[in-house]
């Protein structure tokens, strides 16, 4: 399809014996907010990866050339700088004329609300604050897609809260996200499509309300929505 961002086809990756993700197909679309969701070692974390180009495939991974992406992941790794630097440093790594770098990282710091914090030292800041850094790290290089890893698992509610407002405003400009998470009632929240692996096998990519509610789920789907909703909302 034209407008694919991403395209994997046959997909296959294998750590020495161990298969991470068996012959997957799957298109990541302009606009789409897909949550990956499955057990520990189901393959989520290694799926956002290969989307994301960190790793290589067996099979075919097309992706479009003008697409630009940035990764957030559960325990953001920030720099022993300042706030702003830490945001400063990946612009300059671009080559962004200073100018332009220093407004870019103003805005970004403004949009999470970490403007007044700019020159304190980033690992001093809590852990949602550290996390909503990430986030204004990412968002200054104007990703097309934003790929996150669990990215509210470590952090108290309140911080939760305004991580996920975070990414909805995103979301809402027309980023295009990819997260892998364990919170079903996040995937409700966030995501306009859902897939679940199990064993490094895709076996469902619906929209979110088909995925929850519909009666061709395939068996596996449907005893992990069983045990897993009471506990993740």
């Amino acid at each position: 399809m034209t407008d694919a961002l991403v395209t994997l086809r046959s997909a296959s990756v294998c750590f020495g014996a161990t298969v991470a993700l068996d012959s997957v197909d799957l298109a990541l679309h302009r606009g789409d907010r897909l949550a990956l969701v499955g057990a520990n070692g189901s393959g989520k974390t290694t799926l956002l990866r290969l989307l994301h180009g960190l790793i290589g495939c067996e099979g075919e991974r097309y992706a479009t050339g003008s697409a630009r992406g940035a990764m957030l992941f559960q325990r953001p790794f920030l720099l022993d700088l300042t706030v702003q630097w830490n945001v400063r440093l990946g612009l300059w790594l671009q080559g962004v004329a200073p100018a332009e770098c220093a407004a870019r990282c103003r805005g970004a710091l403004e949009r999470v609300g970490l403007a007044s914090l700019a020159g304190k030292r980033a690992r001093a800041l809590s852990g949602g604050q550290q996390q909503r850094l990430a986030l204004a790290r990412a968002w200054a290089l104007k990703p097309d897609i934003l790929f996150l890893d669990e990215p509210t698992a470590s952090l108290d509610p309140g911080a939760k809260r305004e991580v996920e407002a975070l990414i909805t405003e995103f979301a809402a400009d027309g980023m295009t996200m990819v997260m892998s998470t364990h919170n079903l009632g996040q995937v409700k929240r966030l995501a306009t499509r859902a897939a679940y692996l199990e064993g490094g096998r895709l076996l469902a990519d619906l929209p979110v309300a088909d995925f929850f509610d519909s009666p061709r789920l395939p068996p596996q789907v449907r005893l992990f929505l069983k045990g897993e909703l009471p506990w993740n909302t």
